[in-house]
């Protein structure tokens, strides 16, 4: 089967290239290259984290699989809870991460790949799961950039025993695992070949989720029985919004990350037309832009539909055309196949509880510890509710060409997204020329710039609280992204996230 795939890692995306090649459709290889990213991304994804697929097969219209964390339905008092903070050091600046059983929310993307696999699958998941299970049960050499991203977050992936077995350095005292280190993981690779035995229903109804409401129970978590057996993904219909003659199809409310991309698109357009790139006038509009998306997701906070209301957006293009004159684990992976199916899938374990799932192999999600996904503060949350995020998996279609395109990145997804897009759309960049192109971003009054734009100077003389950086960096997200135009294809990995693309002719 032809076909292209983008995503974070080589083996991540041989894994889906070897389905492809077997005759597998898109759908399979997604999920072939979610459990593979499992076991080689560790760091950023897993089975006990969260997330989305867009999918679109062939000749059908698109649907959003919303398989991303829910809230328990109950709530431990909080000096119950086993609930911690650790600092993270990315050189520059540290950043705090709250972790602990009492930080794990009800996981989702393993039922998530079963239920697209129902849907849309057409090889057996025993075939599926196999790449990642031989990577596991063999080993590996750890590259350099996730070993970068573990030793950023090191003190979570050292935090139990279980976890220092698998990823603690042998070369490096106190540190994870060092380039070229490797990692063998048995327990995940018999954890697989089981889970594609007995279904998901191993992982939410039987003796291990008797085993996860147990620990939970004693070692201070929410998180119980029935918050797993409950739990159900849910098909959406996804957000489309009209860019010019492009068609945007995203992740729909209750999450935010596609509205804020369509909004931010929507209120930058009309300020490019003519601005060369790189210019001071390019980079003031979508420095803006973003403010006003900072400042517009506060105002919808409690109705996010109002964000794409006309008059609503012709209200902040006016602001933001008045004043113009952290990390997060995860990983993102798209795919086009030869049939014409499209899937977008982005997945998170947040950085990880730091507690692993006994006898598993790998780590539950803190997504409870996540500050931007508790906005109202840890231990506020609402019992039994799908959490919000940023991820925004999303299709746009052009009149020559559609492109599958999606980030990780946490709060700088949404502007990863949008730089692309606008070099794609406005700019008419090639793919890979709008992916490795220089970033900026604003959050919190504070204006991040990547090296290589010409318009640099004069921008931060207006933005006085700013941070040039060296070089490119995770920080700005990781786009892997794919084009298909008629039989041809073409993509883009992000180098920021040692993004890969394989094409198979």
């Amino acid at each position: 089967m032809p076909g292209i795939v983008a995503a974070g890692h080589q083996e991540t995306a041989s894994a889906a290239a070897e389905v492809l090649k077997s005759g597998g459709n898109a759908f399979d290889a997604a999920i072939a290259a979610f459990w593979t990213a499992c076991v080689v991304e560790p760091a950023l994804t897993s089975p006990a984290g969260g997330g989305f697929l867009l999918a679109r097969p062939a000749g059908e219209s698109s649907r959003l699989y919303d398989f991303f964390v829910q809230t328990p339905q109950s709530k431990r008092a909080s000096q119950e809870l086993h609930f911690f903070e650790v600092s993270a050091n990315f050189g520059k600046v540290t950043q705090d991460f709250h972790i602990g059983m009492g930080s794990v929310a009800t996981p989702g993307n393993t039922m998530g790949m079963f239920k697209v696999h129902s849907d849309l699958g057409s090889m057996p998941m025993s075939e599926l799961v196999g790449f990642a299970a031989q990577l596991a049960r063999d080993g590996f050499a750890i590259d350099p950039f996730q070993s970068f991203v573990l030793d950023v977050i090191h003190p979570i992936y050292l935090a139990s025993p279980g976890a220092r077995r698998i990823f603690a350095s042998e070369q490096r005292d106190g540190h994870t695992k060092q380039p070229g280190e490797h990692i063998a993981n048995p327990e995940f690779a018999d954890f697989l070949e089981q889970l594609a035995r007995d279904g998901y229903p191993f992982f939410y109804e039987g003796e291990l989720a008797e085993e996860m409401d147990r620990m939970s129970r004693h070692s201070g978590g929410h998180l119980s029985k029935t918050d797993l057996s409950d739990y159900q993904v849910i098909v959406r219909d996804p957000l489309t919004h009209h860019i010019g003659k492009s068609l945007l199809t995203t992740n729909p409310l209750p999450s935010s990350g596609g509205a804020l991309i369509a909004f931010g698109m929507s209120c930058v357009k009309p300020l490019l037309s003519g601005q060369i790139f790189g210019s001071t006038e390019h980079l003031t509009a979508l420095a803006e832009t973003m403010a006003a998306t900072e400042l517009a997701r506060k105002f919808a906070s409690h109705d996010l539909h109002r964000l794409l209301d006309p008059v609503a957006i012709q209200a902040f293009r006016d602001q933001v055309h008045s004043r113009a004159a952290s990390f997060k684990g995860t990983t993102h992976i798209s795919i086009a196949d030869g049939f014409g199916n499209l899937a977008s899938v982005t997945t998170s374990n947040g950085e990880g509880s730091g507690d692993l799932i006994p006898g598993c192999g790998f780590m539950f999600n803190n997504m409870l510890g996540e500050e931007d996904l508790n906005p109202m503060g840890f231990h506020n949350w609402t019992v039994n509710q799908r959490m919000t995020s940023m991820m925004a998996p999303s299709f746009v279609d052009t009149p020559n060409q559609t492109i599958v395109l999606g980030s990780g990145g946490s709060n700088r997804i949404r502007t990863a997204i949008l730089q692309v897009l606008v070099n794609l759309l406005e700019y008419d960049m090639s793919i890979e020329e709008a992916v490795c192109a220089p970033r900026l971003h604003y959050e919190k009054e504070k204006l991040d710039i990547e090296p290589g734009l010409s318009g640099t100077q004069n921008l931060i003389a207006r933005y006085k609280n700013h941070f040039c950086w060296p070089q490119q960096n995770l920080f700005f997200g990781g786009t892997h992204a794919v084009v298909t135009a008629g039989h041809s294809f073409s993509g883009a990995g992000d180098p920021r996230r040692n993004g890969v693309v394989i094409t198979i002719p």
